[in-house]
Formats: C-alpha cells, sequence, structure tokens
C-alpha cells in the first residue's frame, strides 16, 4: 500500500510549512487527488490518520477534492474527459490519448492554529 508512504510525505509538508510559518496545529489538510493517480481515498484517509498520531496534525480533518481525468488524443487532436489510463478517445475510439490532468496528487491548503 503505497498510501502509507504518500501519508508520511504529506506529513513531511505539513510539518516543513510549519517551521517556516511558525504554527503549532493543523486543524485541516486539504489535498487534491486525481482520478488517475492511482491513489485510494480511503487508503490515504486511514494512514493519513495513522501517521500523524502524536505530531501537530493529530486530529486533523484530511479533505480530499477529486480531480478529473482528462486527456489528449492523438488522433483527433481533441481535449476529452478521461476515466482510466489507456483507455481509448471516448470522442473518436482512436488510441493514444495522453493524460494531462487528473495524474496528480498534491497539498492544496492548510487550515492551521
Amino acid at each position: 500500500m503505497h498510501e502509507m508512504s504518500l501519508a508520511v510525505g504529506i506529513l513531511g509538508i505539513i510539518e516543513e510549512a510549519a517551521r517556516a510559518q511558525q504554527f503549532a496545529r493543523v486543524r485541516t489538510v486539504e489535498v487534491e487527488i486525481g482520478e488517475l493517480s492511482a491513489v485510494e481515498p480511503e487508503a490515504i484517509s486511514f494512514c493519513f490518520g495513522a501517521v500523524t498520531r502524536g505530531t501537530l496534525a493529530e486530529g486533523a480533518r484530511l479533505h480530499i477534492v477529486h480531480v478529473a481525468g482528462q486527456g489528449l488524443c492523438f488522433n483527433c487532436h481533441q481535449t476529452v474527459p478521461l476515466a482510466a489510463l489507456y483507455d481509448p478517445c471516448p470522442a473518436c475510439g482512436g488510441y493514444p490519448v495522453q493524460a494531462t490532468g487528473g495524474t496528480e496528487m498534491r497539498v492544496k491548503e492548510l487550515e492551521v492554529e
């Protein structure tokens, strides 16, 4: 489960921000997770709760914003919604479709005290 290492990475981002901005507690962490990122939101939520125990983020709410998949079809040159990597273009049925959105995972915002 790679979500555990991702949760550790989120905690690292929080701790780095706390050192730089000198806050003592995190109330909410907003994370964007792309539909094509291969990250399970339920798993990342569980792992986040586990890795933040005893830290300045303990008890913080993890707010997940889902980002839709998007791709560029090399056949018809359209930007199209993409439900899964390596799917055909929903507009023309052609291949390949290069993912252009929805592959990311990033910490978007922190609510702190």
